[in-house]
């Protein structure tokens, strides 16, 4: 076991939880806080919360700070959840801060994970930075304060809604999207989906369909549609999961050559646009026949099939309303459009 003495100030603000800054070398900091980034698991399960490394970013502020006159003013967030012991004398600010980097101690960045590894590229700096410390009942008390830390900055939003699903007591505008967060999850990771491994995640860079997309049909329909229906029944969230591949499968299986091997850029069916749009129509089936089943799915979709432009040619909304097929993009105004479209051929025949 190896331990770091500093001396700390330790400020007054939560009492649920102790915070405390002080002033390390860099390298000290990478030998006790981990950068935890995230990832799955095999058995698909989410580990970690930092996301991935920009290595165009790190080279910038490396060769900055290479310099001599180089500064880094903005704090380290290291959160601990052991190995930290705080002797602070009555009546005073300041503390002596012990840390031990024993197997059970566990402290991981919150924030400032590209500054610090653009500065483990600088072996030779002894660079001393600032850090702010967070210590941590637990880790998903630590998952939570990042979130919370990082929602107030540029971190990718749909990094932070990955998390969501781990994380309790959290604010509603992000609790909200949690339901919706898990069960695309489950739908991008369960083998028994229609949607396996086909959602991009920052976990899974490789999936085509936007995971804030298809969290955004979700949410519509919990709001007011059929997933908030088939909420109610036995094994609901089972239900809901269920209703959801089936359809998407029953999606990729009548539009196979528009689906099979494409990307947003090549078919409008799994761009952005075409999502929100069938999500729509989805609701439109159920609304109508409480359809379930992948067969019922089907024979519905089949009646698109000559009417529908992912691909190629035009979408003739109307007669003076003639859109060519990669005219639509992830606005309003073109998803509603679509949808309306979509519902009105379903309707006629």
């Amino acid at each position: 076991m190896k331990t770091y003495t500093y001396t700390a100030i330790v400020p007054n603000q939560s009492k649920k939880l102790q915070v405390f800054s002080f002033c390390a070398p860099a390298k000290e900091i990478l030998e006790f806080a981990q950068i935890d980034r995230i990832g799955r698991d095999e058995d698909g399960t989410l580990k970690g919360f930092q996301r991935p490394q920009v290595a165009r970013h790190i080279n910038e502020i490396r060769e900055y700070l290479a310099k001599d006159e180089a500064v880094l003013p903005n704090s380290i967030v290291v959160a601990f959840t052991g190995g930290v012991k705080l002797i602070r004398e009555k009546g005073k600010k300041s503390a002596q801060l012990t840390i031990d980097n024993s197997k059970s101690a566990r402290a991981f960045v919150v924030d400032g994970q590209q500054r610090l590894t653009a500065l483990q590229g600088l072996p030779n700096k002894n660079f001393e930075v600032f850090v702010s410390g967070i210590l941590c009942s637990n880790e998903d008390e630590l998952r939570k304060q990042f979130i919370l830390i990082n929602n107030t900055k540029p971190l990718p939003k749909s990094l932070i809604y990955e998390l969501l699903p781990t994380v309790d007591g959290l604010p509603h505008r992000l609790s909200s999207r949690a339901t919706a967060a898990a069960l695309v999850e489950r739908l991008n990771y369960d083998e028994e989906s229609s949607l396996h491994g086909q959602i991009y995640q920052h976990t899974n860079p490789l999936g085509i369909i936007k995971d804030t997309v298809l969290q955004k049909v979700i949410m519509d329909s919990l709001s007011d549609g059929a997933l908030r229906e088939v909420s109610r029944l036995k094994n609901g969230k089972d239900m809901q999961f269920d209703l959801l591949s089936s359809y998407f499968g029953s999606v990729q299986e009548v539009f196979k050559d528009e689906w099979q091997g494409h990307k947003p850029k090549s078919s409008r069916l799994v761009h952005s646009v075409g999502i929100i749009s069938m999500g729509f129509v989805m609701e439109h089936l159920y609304v109508k026949s409480q359809m379930v089943d992948k067969p019922s799915f089907k024979k519905s979709l089949r009646k698109l099939q000559d009417k529908c432009a992912w691909t190629d040619g035009y979408w003739k909304f109307g007669e003076n309303n003639v859109r060519p097929w990669n005219g639509l993009q992830f606005v309003p105004r073109d998803y509603l459009e679509l949808s309306s479209y979509l519902i009105r051929q379903l309707k006629s025949k």
